[in-house]
């Protein structure tokens, strides 16, 4: 089972109070359009996502675990009557000039047939992988428990962060950034590369599904010519506000997203403690701009 991490002040307190109320202040009318859920990699279920983005005054959350739908009905369940918008999303791994690029899905329909199948695929091949790399992992001298991996295997969508967690269970590594550092990273002793959906066919995927496509987290040696590239294959939005990014590579997007007429997105990139709900957003008056675009 994976960890649940629960570090909510009781909400009786009056200090607990205090802190909600700032942050409503802060937060009001934004959404934030990135996130996991133990349907995928993430450490919070889709309930207590739910619970968190309203104890943060979150309007909107949209649930994008990797390759994966399934997180968005229980959290359309967990938020009803909390005047909490869930958007229906999803990260989609993806390949563009023989690279990885991830694809932020959203609105899309999420019973569309083709798109569970390409998605369902996805996931048997994140599951093939978790095994071979857990294989390599005995050949490093590091056996993890067999009950455990089929119980991570059995729940969500597996990846390096699954493993990452067993490592520090089994005290083979001391938190997920070392066993990334020690042998999961880009181009780690085990690490073996994510099977990947064309991205022309993940962005007709998400157009055929009623979505909208937006670029997650474009790197910052990304070109215009490239993100030109995408929106000729039907690109409608890119992601320019994100943890990571510096302030000059957020503006360079967002007038790279005015001058090519695309949406902007947003988001945390939450997957558990260790990066605050809520730290990155988009204004209501983007997250609508972006709701304008989909036609499920």
């Amino acid at each position: 089972m994976k960890p649940r991490s629960k570090r909510f002040m009781p909400a009786s307190q009056p200090f607990t109070r205090l802190c909600q109320l700032a942050g409503r202040s802060r937060s009001s009318g934004r959404a934030d359009l990135h996130v996991h859920t133990t349907c995928s990699d993430g450490n919070y279920t889709p309930a207590e996502i739910v619970d968190l983005a309203r104890r943060t005054g979150l309007s909107a959350l949209a649930i994008t675990d990797h390759d994966t739908l399934e997180g968005i009905a229980p959290a359309r369940s967990a938020a009803r009557g909390l005047g909490l918008d869930i958007v229906p999303g999803v990260e989609i791994t993806a390949e563009h000039l023989g690279r990885e690029l991830h694809l932020l899905a959203y609105y899309v329909d999420p019973e569309d047939g083709a798109l569970l199948a390409a998605l369902r695929d996805l996931r048997q091949h994140r599951k093939d992988r978790f095994w071979d790399m857990a294989e390599r992992l005995r050949h490093c001298g590091v056996t993890l428990d067999e009950e455990e991996l089929r119980a991570e295997a059995a729940v969500g969508v597996v990846g390096r962060r699954n493993l990452a967690t067993l490592l520090v269970k089994a005290r083979r590594a001391g938190s997920v950034r070392e066993a990334f550092q020690r042998w999961l990273g880009d181009g780690g002793r085990v690490t073996l590369p994510n099977v990947r959906l064309p991205i022309a066919d993940a962005i007709r995927l998400t157009r055929d599904a009623g979505g909208v496509a937006s670029w997650a987290h474009p790197p910052a040696n990304a070109t215009r010519e490239t993100l030109v590239g995408l929106c000729k294959l039907g690109l409608q939005a890119v992601e320019a506000s994100y943890p990571t990014f510096r302030t000059r590579w957020s503006k360079q997007l967002r007038d790279w997203a005015a001058e090519l007429g695309l949406a902007v997105t947003g988001g945390s990139d939450c997957h558990g403690p260790g990066r605050d709900l809520g730290v990155c957003s988009v204004t209501a008056e983007e997250l609508a701009e972006l709701r304008s675009l989909a036609t499920a």
